[in-house]
């Protein structure tokens, strides 16, 4: 028995090893002339857009380990110089964390449309993009920065992306998010034209969503036609309320508001005072 398993043993590892010999002739290690190519296709992005491939992996993998679930056909559009949607976007987020807004303009098209569900009006236009995020990276102080966990790519050029906000390798609370870009093609880069926004909610309402949902569905299925005006103007009914508010209400709270942010401040005051105190008296005894 012993005999015939050491047989078959050998026999396997015969057939095998001419095999691999001849993969390993049919795909050789990459040569000097890919490597060429792949300069020259680096070269061929206009105003450095394109980065090299360890410089994108060092925007977000910086921790951690990242994964990028990609289409078929991602890898083959690489070789060939086509734009990658998920390159694109790793690059976009690059330019973020490195408070890069002259590169991060290269992305952006001039019809930009991007919907942040933290905001209740969308960004509409180039200019209004890149406002956005300049007062976004103003925003990040120099140690925060954000963490791709996962790109998916789709067809069309359109991607979708995990990450959340670290500061100094942390991750910071309440900053996970996902956003869903479209993009088309300018010359040899994509650019995006289209993109959702969805933040994590510091607030966490639970099962009062649920109830708060079925409460408002059914006065949507009493009240038919008030239902579809609403659902077609919210903003409209919002302004109202707002204008009632403004009219009747705030004269009464704005003043108390008024007071306690006063009475907020003279605490954050005193706060700060007995700090210094414990700070001045703690650096004499250390003498």
């Amino acid at each position: 028995m012993a005999i015939a398993v050491n047989f078959s043993a050998q026999a396997l590892r015969q057939r095998t090893f001419p095999r691999a010999m001849a993969d390993l002739a049919l795909n050789p290690l990459p040569s000097q002339t890919s490597r060429r190519l792949e300069l020259k296709r680096t070269k061929k992005q206009p105003n450095g857009v394109a980065i090299k491939k360890q410089e994108q992996n060092k925007l977000t993998y910086n921790r951690g380990v990242s994964s990028v679930m990609s289409s078929s056909n991602s890898d083959i559009e690489s070789i060939l110089g086509q734009p990658s949607a998920a390159e694109t976007i790793k690059d976009f987020y690059m330019c973020i964390n490195e408070k890069n807004l002259k590169g991060l303009e290269g992305y952006i098209s001039e019809a930009c449309y991007i919907e942040d569900c933290s905001f209740y009006n969308p960004f509409n236009g180039k200019r209004e993009v890149i406002h956005f995020f300049y007062l976004l990276m103003g925003s990040m102080v120099q140690n925060v920065k954000f963490i791709i966990e996962h790109i998916c790519e789709g067809d069309s050029f359109t991607a979708g992306v995990n990450w959340h906000l670290e500061w100094k390798q942390t991750q910071i609370p309440f900053t996970r998010g996902c956003s869903f870009y479209e993009c088309s093609e300018e010359g040899e880069i994509l650019v995006i034209k289209k993109a959702r926004i969805i933040i994590e909610s510091p607030l966490k309402p639970g099962g009062v969503v649920l109830v708060l949902l079925k409460n408002v569905t059914t006065i949507f299925d009493e009240f038919p036609q008030v239902a579809e005006w609403f659902l077609k103007s919210p903003n409209v009914i919002l302004q109202w309320l707002l204008k009632i508010y403004a009219i009747f209400v705030a004269p009464l709270i704005n003043p108390l508001l008024a007071g306690y942010v006063r009475i907020g401040k003279f605490m954050a005051g005193l706060f700060a005072l007995a700090i210094k105190i414990v700070v001045y008296i703690s650096r004499i005894f250390s003498r």
